[in-house]
């Protein structure tokens, strides 16, 4: 059974589109010039099939005005010209004019539009002051308000669509980033610890082969678990990526309800790591709860990689009201090893952290304390409206 979406009834789009705006606009003037096929004769038969021949043309031109604006409503406005200097029979193919200016300023061709109009006009007005009886001055100002306000209309839409554009470029820049946040965040943290890990067996294993090795069988242990953290976190990252109509991933969204996985993964990489916890600290908005563990698992994860620290304090501070939690995470770290074998750019970490924050309407600081070590400080605040929901489980 087809779903309601998909019977509703859809405009026609691209060549569809231009050709349906040029067949209508055939029939409407076609209707409307019908008494020169019918009654008495006013001009030979072979004038009315020559116009009837440029009324055709005048119409069909709108079928090229998506790709050719300019050009089609040129060959529209020359055409009915001709038209209106030829036939003895007065008709409403000046539309055709009318229209086109409309799809020339809707394609940002203010300029074109504007003289094109123009020298419709002129031209008009030359007749007028020629003696044309079927165009006075009262219908030349009639037909300046029809110019101006199609091109005016026109540019609006112009407008109109190309700030929807932007939002919509704007909408995929923050998904993109958004993405490369989450899978910095995942990969990174867990690379880490698994880089220390390693590094610490392969020490141990190198020193004292024997004595080692139970040591060595913990750290390798610990690797084999936060390399299967990794996996199921970036699968559930990527499945956003899915192409639509792929199963959605059923992995909850990570929170601070998880962050005993981080502090014990910390402290099989030798960190000893606290949590204090004060006020109203749950439970959270999915967004508020996500970048808070994000932001934690990221300032691990450089004191983990840089701090040459032996310890780490997490602590969790909620407003009496419920409205803010603050995340702090301090550690007693000297600050980075040198590293000649490491190159490469900066990481970017705490941009990541800062952008998180400062996406929820909050802010980051991070730097040295003044006793030694370093802090990150978070202010997240939390929209209460939906600190009830839960990620499906």
């Amino acid at each position: 059974m087809p779903s309601p979406a998909r019977s509703r009834l859809r405009l026609p789009r691209g060549r569809a589109a231009d050709a349906a705006l040029a067949s209508g606009l055939f029939l409407v003037v076609g209707l409307g010039t019908l008494r020169s096929l019918i009654g008495a004769r006013e001009e030979p038969w072979a004038v009315t099939a020559a116009n009837w021949v440029l009324i055709a043309v005048a119409c069909g031109a709108l079928y090229f005005s998506s790709r050719r604006p300019v050009a089609a409503a040129s060959v529209a406005a020359l055409a009915t010209a001709v038209y209106y200097v030829t036939s003895a029979y007065d008709g409403p193919l000046l539309l055709a004019v009318v229209v086109a200016l409309f799809l020339v300023a809707a394609a940002g061709r203010l300029h074109a539009a504007v003289v094109i109009a123009a020298l419709c006009l002129i031209g008009t007005a030359l007749g007028t002051i020629r003696g044309n009886g079927d165009v006075n001055q009262v219908a030349l100002f009639m037909l300046t308000g029809w110019f101006v306000a199609m091109i005016t209309l026109g540019g609006l839409r112009h407008s109109h669509l190309a700030r929807a554009r932007e939002t919509e470029e704007r909408a995929a820049t923050q998904e993109r980033l958004r993405i490369a946040r989450e899978l910095h965040d995942v990969v990174g943290h867990h690379l880490s610890l698994i880089n220390v890990q390693s590094t610490a067996a392969l020490r141990r294993l190198t020193k004292d082969p024997a004595a080692g090795a139970d040591q060595a069988t913990e750290a390798l242990g610990a690797v084999k678990d936060a390399s299967r953290e990794a996996l199921r976190e970036l699968r559930a990252t990527l499945g956003v990526l899915r192409e639509a109509g792929g199963a959605a991933p059923t992995a909850p969204a990570p929170g601070l309800g998880r962050l005993g996985e981080l502090t014990d993964a910390a402290g099989a990489a030798g960190l000893a790591v606290t949590v204090h916890r004060t006020g109203d600290t749950g439970p959270l908005p999915v967004e508020a709860d996500l970048a808070a563990y994000r932001i934690v698992q990221e300032s691990l994860t450089n004191v983990a990689r840089h701090a040459r620290a032996t310890r780490a304090d997490i602590h969790l501070d909620g407003d009496g009201d419920g409205s803010r939690l603050t995340v702090t995470v301090t550690d007693d770290g000297r600050g980075p090893a040198a590293d000649p074998a490491r190159t490469g750019p900066p990481g970017s970490g705490i941009t990541g952290m800062r952008e998180r924050a400062r996406a929820l309407g909050g802010d980051l600081t991070a730097g040295p304390t003044p006793g030694g070590g370093f802090s990150v400080r978070a202010t997240l605040p939390l929209a209460r409206t939906t600190a009830t929901e839960e990620p499906n489980r």
